[in-house]
């Protein structure tokens, strides 16, 4: 059996790695032109059950590449107002002091570089997809803007959000706006910058809950252990090069109609005079790492959903990731559902290649599991950013904001209330 994997993301190249191991053979096609191509997006959690998926599919010499590449792994997620005041903290170790190698962020860039690895042979740059044929012996043929062919048995969409093979394959699927817009940059990691967060923000990733709606997330990157680690120089000194420098990152994002205007189109220095205007009530410390962000790194986000299909008729042509159920970074759940997606389709296949039930069944089998759990994460991920929910008008958001504040120091106050909150939030990024 051959694959063709249309597309070199996350989900893609996991899914090659997991079938190359299996004896598969494989072909990955990416528009990019070439490896180091910007991909977009600083940062990228990886949630427990994410690096689980991701270890079913790589092997074990890349995985540890993978884990030693990650910035230090967050100890808290909190949930602030935009004075700062903690309504909720959630202690990950304690919460879940069992998890493997537990949560992780990784730079976007790096983990592709880390997931090419190995791949060298496989992956074919500068091949954008026009479309593919389905052939009457049962085989797919692939069709590139260049003019070539690629013949294959099987052919997966893991070509992110606004997919070709999903435009062919699905042409009812549909992505929608939320009405949420959103702007976000990052800044280089100093005794300046440190000292703007608190201990729990600089150890753990934190969540704004802002008045009409508004929020905004405040993360930061550390790789300084890997990069004065003697054993990960020696190990991967092709990689020393590649670790990030330390930084915060930020984004704030809110409603369309309460914004004083749309980010789409603005230069990084209006995007940066955006965010303090949206920002001009709240912490000072919050609109500090704004004003302090150099304009290049400073980008608007269009925040758009999928919607979820209904099943369709098997065949040999599928889908994963981004390509199928694009959703929102409500819920930290995209990449970490790719992955799921990439070891449960890698795992069908196998069986189909191995002879031990029919190729069109398998798949079936994935599509079927797949669309259940992916729906879930992208309607809970749709709750968070929605321009339509109540948060964001003007008299009922307010008294709702409040309720919800209230609502989530009781759950703070009371562990029992906590660690099942704990639990719901990681159900939705792959947790059992």
């Amino acid at each position: 059996m051959k694959v063709l994997i249309i597309g070199a993301g996350t989900g893609g190249l996991a899914l090659a790695h997991l079938l190359k191991q299996a004896g598969v053979c494989i072909a990955v096609y990416e528009r990019d032109f070439a490896p180091n191509a910007d991909t977009g997006g600083y940062r990228v959690g990886i949630s427990p059950a994410g690096s689980r998926a991701l270890k079913a599919c790589i092997p074990g010499e890349l995985y540890d590449l993978y884990v030693a590449t990650c910035a230090r792994s967050p100890r808290y997620f909190n949930m602030l107002t935009e004075q700062l005041s903690e309504v909720l903290s959630f202690d990950v170790d304690a919460a879940d002091p069992n998890a493997l190698d537990g949560e992780k962020n990784v730079v976007r860039k790096t983990l592709r570089r880390v997931l090419l690895r190995g791949l060298e042979d496989d992956v074919f740059f500068g091949k954008a997809l026009q479309g593919y044929t389905s052939n009457a012996d049962g085989s797919v043929t692939a069709c590139f803007q260049d003019g070539s062919l690629a013949r294959g048995d099987v052919l997966v969409g893991a070509d992110g959000t606004s997919s070709t093979v999903c435009k062919q394959r699905l042409p009812d699927a549909r992505l929608e706006d939320t009405g949420i817009v959103s702007l976000g940059g990052k800044i280089p990691m100093s005794a300046e910058t440190k000292a703007l967060l608190s201990d729990k923000m600089f150890k753990g990733m934190s969540l704004i809950m802002a008045p009409m709606g508004f929020g905004a997330i405040i993360h930061s990157l550390e790789f300084a252990d890997s990069r004065s680690d003697p054993g990960f120089a020696s190990r991967w000194p092709d990689f020393v090069e590649a670790l990030d420098e330390d930084s915060i990152g930020w984004g704030i994002w809110g409603a369309r109609q309460n914004c004083p205007r749309d980010p789409s189109g603005l230069n990084g220095q209006q995007l940066r005079e955006l965010g303090l205007e949206l920002a001009q009530d709240w912490h000072p410390h919050l609109r500090a790492l704004i004003h302090m962000t150099e304009p290049s790194t400073i980008h608007d986000v269009k925040v758009r959903t999928s919607v979820p299909p209904t099943p369709w008729a098997c065949s040999n042509v599928t889908l994963l990731g981004d390509a199928v159920h694009t959703m929102t970074p409500g819920r930290g759940a995209g990449a970490n559902t790719a992955l799921r997606d990439a070891a449960l389709l890698g795992r069908m296949l196998v069986e189909a290649d191995r002879g031990r039930r029919p190729l069109v069944e398998a798949i079936h089998a994935y599509e079927i599991e797949m669309l259940r759990y992916s729906t879930e994460a992208v309607q809970e991920s749709k709750k968070q950013m929605d321009a339509n929910d109540l948060a964001h008008r003007p008299i009922i958001g307010t008294v709702q904001l409040a309720f919800m504040r209230s609502v989530m120091r009781t759950v703070n106050a009371i562990p029992a209330l906590k660690r099942r909150a704990f639990r719901q939030m990681m159900r939705v990024r792959g947790e059992n």
